[in-house]
């Protein structure tokens, strides 16, 4: 369980001691309170700002210690931290979410119990809020196996324990800010929580069994929770999900969450991950160098998991389904080997060509239970599906394919109002030259397309297991584990598509 500082939210007040956190804009602009506090005190900021030849470009962060104050008498500092804001007018949400992760950053590597931010800019308590989020999404650790004198020892300050208790964040309307942060994004972050968790444990600790008895535990927050386990999923014919969990000791599971938060008669929303909790690649083996991050292979189910804990715990307007299939990829003389054929729960037949391409069995099976079962009104899976979309995209974005321009333009939106980039690639029709690509001789599909566009034939093999549903398939495999550190993620996990998710579920079903 990860502890986070407590966020108050307060009405402007200097305070008498401790550390104060004061914003400066382009050109050193001070704020009215922090220049007030400058002039009655010999200009102690504004000199300190000169030697350090300090910009106030975006994120930038001066300190100056144990200043000399003698108006007020009473005041005692142990620090002023300014923190640049660049030119204001331009953040966005995600800035400010950035800037309190900056901040926090900052306070953990100096071992800060607690501090006071000023925030005097004329910015809505959406802002205001974000800043908080920011600073709590920067303090997740995920340290449990570690003992307390490993944990001392480390010198990666990203390692240490944290100091920090206690974060005062004064606004201009803090009531508001407060109500934001409380209700819209703590959901998120404990969402976000929940997925990095879930994809930084090792794969010895969280396979298909023990998987399965946590998403059923979620039952506690008002989700609806069912598993399909080995024997079900034979009678629902799943023997595409089956066919990869062949080699494993440990069961294969579909793991059915619904949160009924809209009428009775509104089509469910519907996601669906791709849980592998671990990919050795089966007897098409992966080589042994880095092997040990397919731990993280179930990382589009953690964002399931995760987003339906933030609709549950924010209780969402609307009805959604998740759904994530439950599996281990090993090598054993049970398991599937390549050649093989495997017939889907639509009917359709896979030949196996190679059994490192295991995600989207999985998915397919699950794809099409989800929109037999509940005809949602769109469809979502997210996947740590391929190493080619990371040749394409990098860390950066994740790829997106979509059958529906519509449900796609959303998801692009949201991915630019979150931070949380999806860049959407091509998607060949059923019978196009792309699609051409997944035919088999010896069955009506295979699981791979050759060495060309590797992204997006998994994408066209996903594709027909869909039908008609508006439908978008999201790659996760850059973003998902060991993606790009930022100001609010230092996490190996990063719990994208969380934020991502609830911001296109709420912008656009929630209004």
């Amino acid at each position: 369980m990860n502890k986070t500082a407590k966020i108050n939210f307060e009405k402007i007040s200097l305070p008498n001691s401790g550390t104060v956190v004061l914003f400066t804009t382009k050109s050193n602009k001070l704020s009215d309170l922090a220049k007030e506090l400058d002039t009655k005190n010999n200009k102690f900021i504004t000199k300190a700002i000169k030697a350090a030849n300090f910009k106030s470009a975006k994120s930038s962060i001066l300190e100056i210690l144990s200043p000399t104050i003698t108006d007020p008498k009473s005041a005692n500092y142990d620090r002023i931290i300014l923190v640049g804001l660049g030119d204001n007018k331009d953040l966005t949400k995600i800035d400010w979410r950035h800037l309190g992760g900056t901040v926090c950053g900052h306070l953990l590597a100096k071992n800060i119990e607690s501090a006071t931010l000023i925030t005097e800019t004329e910015n809505d308590a959406e802002f205001i809020a974000n800043l908080g989020l920011g600073i709590t999404l920067r303090q997740y650790k995920f340290d449990k196996y570690k003992t307390s004198k490993a944990k001392n020892n480390s010198d990666d300050e990203t390692e240490k324990e944290s100091e920090l208790q206690k974060v005062s964040i004064q606004s201009i309307d803090a009531s508001a800010a407060k109500k934001q942060f409380t209700n819209n994004l703590t959901p998120i972050q404990q969402g976000v929580f929940a997925a990095r968790d879930l994809v930084n444990e090792p794969a010895n600790i969280l396979g298909p069994n023990e998987y399965a008895k946590r998403i059923k535990a979620l039952s506690s927050l008002g989700l609806e929770i069912k598993i399909l386990s080995d024997k079900e999923l034979k009678s629902e014919k799943m023997h595409a999900l089956l066919g990869v969990g062949e080699g494993s000791r440990q069961g294969s599971y579909l793991a059915i969450m619904q949160w009924k938060g809209g009428a009775k008669s509104e089509q469910p929303l519907a996601i669906v991950g791709k849980g592998v909790t671990f990919d050795t690649g089966g007897i098409s083996i992966k080589g042994a160098g880095g092997m040990e991050d397919m731990k993280g292979d179930m990382g589009g189910s953690a964002t399931v998991v995760g987003l339906m804990q933030t609709l549950a715990k924010r209780k969402a307007k609307i009805n959604a389904v998740g759904v994530v299939g439950l599996v281990e990829n090993m090598p054993d003389g049970q398991a599937t080997r390549p050649g093989d054929i495997l017939t889907s729960k639509s009917g359709q037949t896979i030949e196996v060509i190679n059994t490192d391409a295991e995600g989207r069995l999985v998915l397919a099976d699950a794809l099409w239970y989800t929109q037999e079962k509940f005809n949602p009104k769109y469809m979502i899976n997210l996947a740590t599906l391929t190493g080619a979309i990371m040749v394409a995209l990098g860390k950066e974005y994740a790829g997106l394919f979509s059958n529906n321009d519509e449900l796609a333009d959303m998801l692009v939106a949201s991915g630019k109002d979150t931070g949380e980039q999806v860049w959407r690639m091509p998607l060949g029709e059923p019978g196009s030259s792309y699609d051409k690509l997944i035919n088999s001789t010896f069955a009506d599909m295979k699981n791979t397309g050759g060495r060309w566009g590797g992204a997006i034939t998994a994408a066209q093999f996903l594709q027909r297991y869909v039908n008609e549903t508006p439908w978008a398939h999201i790659d996760i495999a850059g973003v998902a584990m060991a993606s790009n550190k930022s100001a609010i993620n230092q996490s190996w996990g990063s719990g994208y598509g969380v934020d991502l998710l609830n911001n296109w579920i709420s912008e656009n079903f929630e209004k």
